[in-house]
């Protein structure tokens, strides 16, 4: 592992970043209720997961762009994921900005606007050899993806029982 400056994880943190504020401002409809049901254990792992894979993108050098190899691979995956996210969130705010539209699966991978992230900097780490970085990342895939499925299961479970009620009348 190397410290330094990493302008592939820079990249990849704006990559991150710029859908999330844009995303404040259009948050899918009724997400308030959700938040408040969070698990305090996954959120923690979490914001953690956040605060340690934001840092170490960017001081370990591990990251940039080498010569080719076949660790280049990784990069190339990586990149793929984070392009994928782009997409996710192009599609996301041109919909109808509802749960269902924001846990939507892209290319069979579930709630692709958590799992997309978390894959794309663990194959980062992989391709810059770096521990450090997939250990963040697990921590952090733990918090966000699962606090992410559970909001997903309590969008459904919530659409299956407007369906019931519509389907009583």
């Amino acid at each position: 592992m190397h410290f330094g400056f990493s302008y592939v994880g820079l990249s990849f943190l704006i990559m991150l970043m710029l859908p999330n504020m844009i995303w404040t401002k259009n948050q899918p409809k009724d997400y308030e209720k959700y938040v408040v049901n969070e698990n305090k254990v996954l959120l923690a792992f979490e914001r953690i997961g956040e605060v340690l894979v934001s840092t170490i993108a960017l001081i370990f050098s591990d990251f940039n762009i080498k010569p080719w190899s076949h660790w280049s691979w990784w990069l190339i995956l990586s990149v793929a994921m984070m392009i994928l996210y782009e997409i996710f969130w192009i599609r996301y705010f041109r919909s109808e900005k509802t749960m269902k539209d924001f846990y939507r699966s892209i290319l069979y991978i579930p709630v692709a606007g958590a799992t997309l992230p978390v894959l794309a900097f663990f194959s980062l780490a992989i391709y810059g050899k770096n521990v450090v970085l997939m250990i963040a990342d697990i921590i952090l895939g733990i918090g966000h993806i699962g606090i992410h499925l559970m909001h997903k299961k309590e969008a459904n479970d919530y659409i299956d029982i407007e369906r019931d009620i519509d389907n009583e009348t």
